[in-house]
């Protein structure tokens, strides 16, 4: 089962979470890669080259992004990224929605052996300490949300607190409180 970690980021947030993963070499890719991609790394200074909505940060240090080419759909001739053999973190941003609310984004990896997605072998420990310390820091930085699946980035609480409405991106999803 994924280790899956919902939040809620405004700019500001995102700015200190890419600041936190500067230490660690990390590449941002999209959901489905263009053939001329250029990856670069996730700094506080590359956040408005960032994908709009989904990305991938690869732990290249670690091993490479195992990709496969898409061969029908809309996506033909794009590359899509193998989540479960790559050490990769998934990312949904949060974003605002037509009425101005804060949609819920999450954050989800793939660490352990499960017969659901087909994979052997645990991710290597270098990832796995990687992305329990980026998960640790996202824990202790943000507030907790109600209900208690959420994490609330400090902005985002303060927007809140100004009329921002945070809703969760789940289809029909409610709206999210920050505890104080």
């Amino acid at each position: 089962m994924a280790n899956i970690l919902q939040f809620f980021m405004a700019p500001d947030d995102e700015v200190a979470f890419f600041r936190h993963l500067e230490r660690h070499v990390l590449e941002v890719y999209p959901r489905r890669v263009p053939p001329d991609w250029v990856p670069f790394r996730a700094t506080p200074d590359n956040i408005p080259r960032l994908p709009e909505e989904d990305l991938y940060l690869v732990a290249s240090e670690i091993g490479p992004a195992m990709v496969d080419k898409v061969k029908r759909g809309p996506d033909k001739g794009f590359w899509r990224i193998d989540e479960v053999r790559s050490p990769v973190i998934f990312i949904e941003r949060s974003r605002r929605n037509e009425e101005g609310e804060l949609l819920s984004g999450k954050m989800w990896v793939e660490l352990e052996v499960t017969s659901q997605t087909g994979r052997r072998d645990a991710a290597p420990d270098k990832f796995r300490r990687l992305y329990m310390e980026v998960e640790e820091f996202v824990k202790k930085t943000f507030r907790r949300g109600d209900p208690k699946d959420f994490f609330v980035g400090n902005r985002a609480a303060r927007l809140f607190k100004e009329g921002l409405v945070l809703r969760d991106s789940a289809f029909r999803g409610g709206t999210v409180v920050p505890h104080k």
